[in-house]
């Protein structure tokens, strides 16, 4: 194997696959970032170049001791903001099953780095549906406000014991993923008894 399992752990995101490619040997399923908060951002600080254009240039004419000089940090956070939507939007997830080769790549890649995984069929055990706690929010200030809770995941189980994060979300949509990814790799399929009670 290629990589390193824990590279492709998620806090707490849903990634919601959809199949971009699926034939006879190939199926490739893509996951192309969290579009809203992306062009979100990208939005507001497209918007706010309108103010920090102004700004920048009367810093430029009279310094940092003119009317201006005191919002300097305008135009830095409006470039901040503008780094963050363009790495949301770079942000990628790739699981490519290839049957005539027998071998699973996952990459995921965003502006600053890239990351794989390749994994031969023979060192994958068996497809699982099981159950993740993941964080319902962030703990601001010594507060309790981060708790966890759990969300059905997919995961694929290696035979050294350790275990490869797909997907998280809706447990019918797991289901029909897993049952896919299950008869290509030609490994079971095993649920949680928790997940597999009505």
């Amino acid at each position: 194997m290629e990589g390193n399992p824990e590279d492709f752990e998620a806090i707490g995101n849903r990634l919601g696959f959809t199949v971009a490619e699926e034939n006879g040997r190939i199926l490739k399923l893509a996951w192309r970032g969290p579009r809203f908060p992306a062009f979100l951002c990208l939005g507001i600080a497209t918007g706010l170049i309108l103010i920090s254009v102004p700004i920048v240039e009367a810093i430029r004419l009279r310094g940092f001791t003119g009317p201006a000089g005191s919002l300097w940090y305008f135009p830095v956070m409006n470039a901040v903001l503008f780094v963050i939507s363009l790495y949301l939007i770079s942000m990628r997830r790739l699981l490519l099953l290839d049957s005539g080769a027998r071998r699973v790549t996952l990459v995921r890649s965003s502006l600053f780095r890239k990351r794989r995984l390749v994994a031969a069929f023979d060192e994958i055990r068996r497809v699982v549906i099981g159950i993740d706690r993941v964080y319902s929010g962030f703990a601001v200030a010594g507060s309790s406000a981060a708790e966890r809770f759990p969300v059905p995941s997919l995961r694929l189980e290696l035979v050294d014991g350790r275990t490869v994060l797909i997907d998280r979300g809706g447990l019918r949509r797991l289901k029909s993923l897993a049952e896919k990814l299950s008869a290509r790799l030609e490994r079971p399929l095993k649920i949680e008894p928790a997940l597999s009670q009505p």
